[in-house]
């Protein structure tokens, strides 16, 4: 077994890292791996036994050309600035180009402890290495940039939690693992000389095409605002809330990246929280715009040693502001159909959002089935919960707007069809195959799971019940990080 390793992030000055490998872990076994990503990568792994495969993406064996690496970083987290984090239980294998020609960070997580795991095991259990498999796999197949999973491997050691689980390891696959918190680290030491490093390396790899501009670093902090708005107005797309917005979980690439607590709701509620750590609701729902603005001008105060521009933030909190309302109308218009927005449209979004609410509807289901009711053939929300007189009212002055666009109708269905899923990771299914795998080893509901969440757009009959909000003692009110 061969893989082409580049080292491009182990050959910057030490100070961006620390060389650690791998713990052994006692008998890994392979549970799950992604043939399919492994192929984009363009490596051919049809060939390699699962046996092999489980010592390969334990950590047990280290192959050839791999230089394994822990990241430092620096990181606010809920609002508190932490000087030194880095990859307390993470650790890069090496990069490799894919088919694309792109470069992709290949890292186990929850391989052993690092220089940076603090008090920490450096150990995954295996509940929380499903949840990001399942989670960071359906985003990217809901066209939403995200982290990728490679490889499930269970370790044959148990974790101590609050309870005994058994272990596991997530192989993860990144644009890369530079976080706005790796800028706020050297930032931090004040040392100007490895910030300048880590932003040339930061353009070199991820936006070559703006370091002709006449000031590249602003032009830099300008392209990764840009990216976690499109990523934030994505996640409310379908619903979902990250959990733990922390500068240090921000990855400059625009790619959702540590899957913890994260969730998709199932009830609409602007300002709702599932992580059993966010207390005051700060990366609640509606929130994580006000986070996302937040941790931009983290950002700009981490570079402006080195920004060398006539502006404030100020200036930058206008352009992101605007920047957002803008996607975020866009979005939103074209989950209900309305492609030619206008301002006066907002109070009508709005009615909708405050009697998805008020009525506790469920927010995939809610305008995923509107276009049912474009000319009222059918009414299948009444399959999944009462429909409201007041949504029945506001239905009827929604038609009227869809239709006066002149557009035709099946052209507007078909972007509704494009944006709306079906088929979200919802909290209950996903902690059901949780406890399949962890209470009897059983990770045949979670396979199902993975496929159907494989077309989250393409609806089938016989899937009903993973369409369904969950049931009144289903309903799941907390999530976890897992560390």
């Amino acid at each position: 077994m061969h893989i082409k390793f580049k080292n491009t992030y182990a050959q910057l000055n030490s100070k961006f890292y620390s060389k650690v490998y791998p713990t052994a872990v006692k008998r890994p076994q392979l549970i799950h791996f992604n043939y399919q990503l492994a192929d984009e990568l363009g490596i051919n792994f049809q060939d390699v036994s699962s046996c092999e495969l489980a010592e390969i993406f334990s950590g047990n064996k280290i192959l050839e050309g791999s230089k394994p690496i822990a990241l430092v970083y620096a990181g606010h987290q809920f609002g508190h600035f932490v000087s030194q984090l880095g990859d307390g239980r993470a650790i890069l294998l090496g990069e490799v180009i894919n088919k694309n020609g792109e470069l992709r960070d290949i890292q186990l997580k929850g391989s052993g402890r690092t220089p940076y795991s603090r008090q920490g095991d450096g150990r995954a259990a295996l509940g929380p290495v499903i949840r990001e498999y399942i989670i960071s796999e359906a985003l990217h197949n809901l066209r939403i940039r995200t982290t990728r999973s490679l490889a499930i491997i269970t370790t044959g050691e148990n974790v101590f939690r609050e309870t005994i689980l058994p272990g596991a390891i997530l192989t993860r696959v990144a644009a890369s693992h530079i976080r706005i918190g790796t800028f706020e680290y050297f930032s931090a030491q004040q040392d100007t000389e490895a910030l300048k490093i880590l932003t040339d390396y930061a353009l070199d790899r991820h936006y070559p095409e703006i370091k002709r501009t006449p000031n590249p670093y602003y032009s830099f902090l300008k392209e990764v605002m840009k990216s976690q708005i499109l990523l934030i107005v994505d996640w409310m797309r379908v619903g979902f809330i990250h959990g733990v917005m922390n500068t240090d979980n921000i990855s400059i690439s625009g790619e959702t990246i540590d899957y913890g607590p994260c969730a998709f709701m199932d009830y609409y509620h602007s300002e709702k929280v599932f992580s059993a750590i966010d207390y005051y609701g700060r990366y609640g729902f509606g929130n994580q715009v006000n986070i996302g603005l937040w941790n931009i001008i983290k950002l700009y105060q981490a570079l402006l040693p080195i920004l060398n521009v006539n502006t404030n933030v100020d200036d930058l909190i206008l352009l992101f502001t605007s920047t957002f309302n803008q996607k975020w109308l866009e979005m939103i218009g074209k989950k209900i159909g309305i492609v030619l927005i206008k301002e006066e449209d907002q109070k009508l979004i709005q009615n909708l959002l405050n009697i998805m609410q008020e009525n506790e509807m469920d927010y995939t289901l809610t305008f995923r089935y509107l276009f049912y009711a474009v000319n009222n053939d059918s009414w299948p929300y009444e399959d999944f919960f009462n429909v409201p007189v007041p949504f029945k009212d506001w239905v009827e002055k929604w038609r009227i707007r869809f239709q006066e666009q002149g557009i035709e109708t099946r052209k507007l269905l078909k972007i509704m069809s494009q944006v709306n899923p079906v088929y979200i990771p919802r909290n209950h299914n996903i902690e059901r195959v949780i406890k399949a795998a962890n209470t009897h080893n059983d990770f045949a509901e979670m396979k199902k799971l993975i496929r159907i969440l494989s077309t989250p757009y393409k609806e089938h009959q016989a899937l009903t019940e993973y369409m369904k909000p969950p049931l009144p003692d289903e309903r799941v009110s907390k999530t976890f990080c897992g560390t």
